[in-house]
């Protein structure tokens, strides 16, 4: 399994089968899966980091993520209201 899509179901571990089902279909979520893991990485690397600017950074990273996030559980909201009867 793709580390983005490892990195999705960690967020969201109660909807793993739904997130690996789109993402072998669906390019875009993939890459959102993709955008989250970069972003978590980048905030990882600020939260260690001693540099002056190390607040501010961790704070737009952290809000990327959870945007992010966000658009990943909404897209799996979509996918599922379009599979109900």
């Amino acid at each position: 399994m793709d580390h983005a899509v490892q990195a999705a179901i960690a967020r969201f571990p109660d909807r793993g089968h739904a997130i690996e089902e789109l993402a072998r279909t669906n390019e875009s979520f993939r890459s959102l899966c993709e955008d989250l893991t970069a972003a978590q990485a980048a905030l990882l690397h600020w939260e260690r980091s001693m540099s002056a600017v190390r607040g501010a950074r961790c704070a737009e990273y952290r809000e990327l993520v959870r945007d992010l996030a966000f658009e990943i559980e909404a897209e799996l909201d979509r996918r599922k209201d379009t599979r109900q009867p």
